[in-house]
């Protein structure tokens, strides 16, 4: 924000970074004539990696909106203006659309946009996500409701019209919801990545019960200590950061015909949020201890469900590492993030019977699945990648050792 006259405050987009070219105003929190505070988020801009809150550098009152709601915006693009010497003109009111979402910490940026959209008060909703939050699918499903009551033969108990984009036919309605920005980024990078790469998936599976017993024998000492619960989480980035020390091909990308290779290890680790799919880095992963990598894997978490994930924090990395099993998955093949060459999909562990010794024992199996760019990534490198990657969590002091 920059002064000009004095008094007027002009609101522009802050700088995005060079990856991003324009990105999307979501919902205005002041209206014209309305006071603002120093400090309070004026509105929530959406970039097709990150929702970024842009808050008021001096108190007064909004006196113009130049970019409204939906707009797409350029980084410096000037959106508002708010006179400091100015008195508000109307009283702080919310949405007319949606009377609650303002205040709400409970409903997320995205989920704000859709419910103003769709004309639902997400803040009348009882949310199914976690600690309560209002989803998409909350609001989906309160459009539907709405027009349930509204076919041929069911008694009307909403009043007002039916919600935009549901198509009539009768029990049976259909909604069309634009993609959000990182929703459209997500398809672009999965279909560049399938159209650019060679991809091939190897698998293998790892006995967890060493790991588990390590875990269970130290994690209240661990928590105690570091203030972080010791989940699986660090070993899988540990045993990850050994295999490629051992084989730096599966750290390296593909520029062109050139290959580089990365002196670093910078692992991405992906996140299933409401807003979508997002991959948080946690740079340096070699000279991080095990409570290191799981505060910021916990911090990681947190913060991108409420979209407050930063765009440096969302760029870069060499490799990554995608957790089915925290959804109950049991074997995928998951798709290289460009322009890494490869990508570690981990599973559900689950008791499953296995050969021992010429016995069969039931053991705590998780299935590994390696996808890597077989442009610079032979099979050869890649089974004994994800050799090594069994090897150090079925014998986890060699992590602790680093042997």
């Amino acid at each position: 924000m920059s002064i000009i006259e004095g008094h007027i405050i002009e609101v522009r987009v802050p700088q995005l970074s060079e990856s991003v070219s324009e990105a999307t105003l979501l919902t205005w929190h002041r209206q014209v004539g309305e006071a603002v505070s120093e400090g309070e988020n004026l509105i929530d801009i959406e970039t097709d990696k990150v929702v970024l809150e842009l808050p008021a550098s001096k108190s007064g009152v909004l006196t113009k909106i130049i970019k409204g709601d939906g707009e797409k915006v350029a980084s410096n693009e000037l959106i508002a203006q708010i006179d400091t010497a100015a008195v508000a003109t109307r009283p702080i009111t919310n949405s007319p659309a949606a009377p609650h979402l303002a205040a709400s910490s409970a409903v997320p940026p995205s989920v704000r946009k859709l419910a103003r959209e769709k004309e639902v008060d997400a803040g009348n909703l009882h949310g199914s996500g976690r600690s309560g939050r209002v989803t998409k699918e909350d609001v989906l499903n309160a459009m539907q409701q709405v027009s349930q009551a509204q076919a041929p033969g069911v008694p009307q108990t909403v009043a007002g019209p039916a919600p935009s984009g549901i198509a009539p036919s009768g029990n049976r309605p259909e909604q069309r919801v634009a993609m959000t920005r990182i929703r459209q980024r997500i398809a672009e990078r999965l279909l560049q990545s399938q159209q650019n790469a060679a991809i091939l998936t190897t698998f293998n599976e790892v006995n967890m019960q060493p790991v588990i017993d390590l875990r269970n024998k130290y994690k209240d000492a661990f928590e105690k200590k570091h203030g972080v619960k010791l989940g699986f989480s660090s070993f899988f980035v540990k045993a990850a950061v050994l295999a490629l020390q051992k084989f730096p091909i599966v750290n390296a990308s593909v520029d062109g015909t050139d290959i580089i290779y990365h002196g670093y290890f910078d692992i991405g680790v992906a996140i299933g949020s409401e807003r979508g799919l997002v991959v948080p880095i946690i740079r340096d992963a070699d000279k991080l201890s095990f409570a290191d990598i799981e505060k910021q894997i916990a911090d990681f978490g947190a913060r991108a469900k409420d979209g407050k994930l930063t765009m440096e924090e969302l760029t870069g990395g060499t490799f990554t590492i995608s957790n089915g099993g925290v959804f109950g998955s049991m074997l995928s093949t998951p798709i290289i993030n460009p322009p890494q060459a490869a990508i570690l999909g981990i599973h559900a562990t689950k008791d499953r019977p296995v050969a021992e010794n010429g016995q069969v024992v039931i053991r705590p199996m998780n299935y590994l699945a390696l996808s890597y760019d077989h442009r610079i990534i032979d099979g050869r490198e890649a089974v004994l990648f994800l050799v090594t990657i069994k090897e150090a969590l079925e014998y986890p002091g060699r992590v602790l050792l680093d042997l």
